[in-house]
């Protein structure tokens, strides 16, 4: 979100300057791991829709300019049982926006792409346009983009606060104050370090990604295997096909339910995050079920409602939070550094927004 925060802003000819704490990318927070799912199916809530259009319009726009490929086509999957709030959540959003979709049942899944072997009680919706992002590039590109429109960002020096100055900030890092207009927080699982007013509502809580060696590997492909996302008894998991390092890649949302401090977290993996994965991967699609080839760390930021927080803070208007993105954000990116660039420029944005704002916690 940063990264995207910072090219908007420069693209637009004002004076910015992004703080990264880590190397640009980085591996400690929730944009690593070679992929990203980015689709139409949001059975969140059907006000993400549009966001996601300009989101992939914005990502074409900046693959254009870069040269390199950062969407990759294959596809998504959305599976739960037909009844559930998971699959109808989807099938609305597709329905709101117009957005074609098939519904298949396990058996005609599998038919098509039988990399799948869904159980009989899990029903499908396939939809075309769904697909990955490739994350470090994606953010690279950003920053390149950034410093070529005359933007400057600066990677390892970590904010340790901010204060109001009139109507802008003085930010102190560990290697230099600075003072702005105004400040941009865009800091993933740290948000509530910089930003207290959302402490209570992004929580960072402890993820595990593992890849895992198929039995077929042409079956587990971008061109043979639509990303998905499935609820079933297990849990909710998603997973996409082998690219950049071998493996087909499997996460559980809220896997062990782990809240954590971002600085003190384990990043070590264990045998018990590799089993509630593999359970799920040995049942729903055994031919992807051999030995593990990488299992890493990775954090989600949840709020309550597991809806962003974009806005404004109330008491200090001139700094502007996004945060709490629940293991669903990526895909927004570059649309959310659109917005908060316009909250910064103008203090408002033509982007709806009313379901992110901060004081809905207060009801």
């Amino acid at each position: 979100m940063g990264s995207a925060a910072v090219y908007h802003l420069a693209r637009r000819g004002l004076k910015v300057l992004g703080l990264e704490q880590y190397d640009i990318p980085h591996d400690m927070g929730s944009s690593h791991g070679y992929s990203r799912m980015i689709r139409y199916t949001l059975q969140e809530h059907p006000s993400y829709v549009p966001l996601v259009r300009r989101a992939y319009e914005l990502w074409h726009q900046l693959e254009n300019a870069s040269g390199e490929r950062l969407v990759v086509t294959t596809g998504s999957v959305r599976a739960g049982p037909p009844e559930s709030p998971y699959f109808l959540g989807a099938k609305e959003s597709c329905d709101v926006h117009n957005i074609p979709y098939d519904i298949l049942t396990s058996a005609e899944l599998g038919r098509r792409f039988p990399g799948y072997q869904l159980t009989e009680d899990i029903a499908s919706i396939y939809q075309a346009d769904g697909g990955f992002l490739l994350p470090e590039r994606c953010i690279v590109e950003h920053v390149r983009a950034a410093l070529d429109a005359g933007g400057e960002v600066h990677g390892r020096e970590t904010v340790q606060d901010w204060e109001p100055l009139g109507e802008g900030v003085r930010v102190r890092t560990d290697r230099d104050t600075y003072t702005a207009n105004k400040l941009v927080v865009t800091a993933g699982a740290w948000a509530a370090k910089l930003a207290p007013q959302v402490a209570k509502y992004a929580v960072p809580e402890r993820q595990v990604l593992g890849w895992f060696q198929p039995e077929r590997p042409e079956l587990f492909r971008p061109e043979s295997f639509p990303v998905f996302g499935v609820l079933a008894e297990e849990g909710r998991y998603y997973g996409f096909p082998s690219y950049s390092v071998p493996g087909f890649k499997i996460g559980r949302s809220h896997h062990l339910l782990q809240q954590v401090d971002p600085d003190n977290m384990d990043r070590e993996v264990h045998s018990e995050d590799e089993e509630v994965l593999r359970q799920f991967v040995g049942r729903y699609f055994p031919l992807a079920a051999g030995p593990v080839l990488s299992l890493k760390t990775c954090i989600y930021t949840n709020t309550p409602d597991e809806h962003f927080i974009i806005d404004r803070l109330p008491t200090h208007p001139q700094v502007s939070v996004a945060a709490g993105f629940s293991g669903h954000g990526f895909k927004f990116a570059s649309v959310i550094g659109e917005i908060m660039a316009d909250l910064a420029q103008h203090g408002e944005t033509t982007h709806e927004i009313g379901l992110f704002k901060l004081d809905r916690f207060d009801s």
